[in-house]
């Protein structure tokens, strides 16, 4: 869906998985540097972004989320091991059925962080705005379906 000019009063709503550790930290840490980043987003703390489950991202769009992105450590340095990159398989999986359903895959994102990236995280937090931004409002929240009614023949 591109920008077509009407969404530029659009704020849209994102919600945001993060670990406990090096996710959420760095939210943290761009709080206590005092980093502006976008109120739009919410946050939601798992034990480990290994623990994102595909119905969790799929919830937060049928609940109303125009984007979702989850925040792990960085790929090798996991408090789990490899949580992060279960976590990463799942977003994946999840961005295939979006694109299945026609609600777009590019609505969803995964990023890897340590906890000192406050920096990193606000940007993130702009980059997700502006991409959502510019893809317009979930059609879900109007009780549309994303995908356009195909007409019989």
């Amino acid at each position: 869906m591109a920008d077509n000019g009407q969404n530029e009063a659009f704020e849209p709503e994102i919600t945001v998985f993060t670990c406990i550790y090096c996710g959420y930290m760095s939210a943290d840490t761009a709080g206590a540097l005092r980093l502006q980043y976008p109120p739009n987003i919410k946050l939601i703390r798992l034990p480990c972004t290994g623990k994102t489950d595909v119905h969790y991202i799929l919830k937060a769009f049928e609940e109303g989320a125009d984007g979702v992105y989850v925040v792990g450590c960085p790929i090798g340095n996991c408090h789990h091991v490899r949580g992060n990159e279960r976590g990463k398989a799942r977003v994946e999986r999840a961005k295939k059925l979006l694109d299945e359903i026609g609600l777009g895959g590019e609505r969803l994102e995964m990023f890897f962080v340590s906890g000192g990236m406050g920096a990193t995280f606000a940007r993130y937090a702009e980059e997700m705005t502006e991409r959502i931004r510019k893809l317009g409002p979930n059609p879900l929240k109007n009780g549309r379906s994303p995908r356009p009614e195909r007409e019989e023949k």
